[in-house]
């Protein structure tokens, strides 16, 4: 079955829908340096991504037409480093409301820094990835994924909640809000002023979580997290100890207190 995404198409300048491709986050950056051809918010998705790929370099394959595979191309975003970091945040809180508005009565959530949860099962990964002065911005979106297609225990998809998801006004949704926020964060310059730290915060399922946290070098940081920090980063509370969290794997061990 094909989508056309009509709602989609007059949001961004540039969406191309292509049948299949190895990756949509590669596509992109192969046209970063076309400035013209590819402005802000052009956009690529497919329903058949062969060679995905999420964090850490981890393999992300789908059957074909049971997921939905979304890049974005973002320019003109002025910010300095610190504001920077919020860009994945940014599209995990677009792409978490996008998946809310079609799944009223489940719980959707985003755990650090951008992986998408419903239920507590991640529905969608999110990759952002800088590429000269542009960051490509890629989403996997289980769709019409089954429970037997599931490549993990802890994962989730629209079909197996008995949903049939409406792809082009997930992804209108997911692009409006996108840009809504970052456009946001470029005029305030703060994710505080621009209310992407409050909205990141109303989303983050981790907080309140006791984590494990897989750090570069092999270190395992464990304790429970409490705050997203003006940069955007993870505060964990370590035997009362405040450590602020950039980059790592974080994995939820349980609800505080239980």
């Amino acid at each position: 079955m094909s989508v056309d995404f009509s709602l989609a198409h007059p949001i961004v300048p540039r969406l191309e829908v292509r049948e299949r491709t190895g990756s949509t986050n590669a596509d992109l950056r192969a046209h970063a340096g076309d400035v013209v051809g590819w402005p802000h918010l052009s956009t690529i998705v497919t329903r058949d991504q062969t060679a995905g790929r999420g964090r850490l370099d981890r393999s992300w394959v789908a059957p074909a037409g049971t997921a939905l595979a979304v890049s974005v191309l973002l320019r003109a975003l002025p910010l300095d480093p610190a504001a920077r970091g919020w860009i994945p945040l940014a599209a995990g809180v677009a792409m978490s409301d996008a998946v809310a508005a079609q799944l009223p009565e489940h719980d959707v959530g985003v755990k650090w820094p951008n992986d998408v949860l419903v239920d507590g099962r991640k529905i969608c990964g999110i990759l952002a990835e800088a590429t000269g002065d542009a960051v490509v911005v890629g989403a996997g979106v289980n769709t019409a994924m089954t429970v037997e297609q599931l490549p993990v225990p802890t994962a989730t998809s629209f079909a197996a909640l008995d949903v049939e998801a409406e792809e082009d006004r997930l992804l209108a949704a997911y692009l409006t809000a996108l840009d809504d926020l970052l456009s946001a964060l470029v005029s305030t310059g703060d994710a505080g002023r621009s209310g992407l730290h409050a909205a990141a915060t109303a989303r983050c399922a981790t907080i309140g979580q006791a984590v494990r946290v897989s750090l570069p070098a092999g270190r395992i940081l464990e304790g429970v997290a409490t705050a997203l920090d003006p940069e955007g980063r993870l505060v964990v509370s370590v035997d009362g100890e405040q450590q602020a969290i950039s980059a790592g794997d974080v994995v939820h061990v349980r609800p505080a207190g239980n």
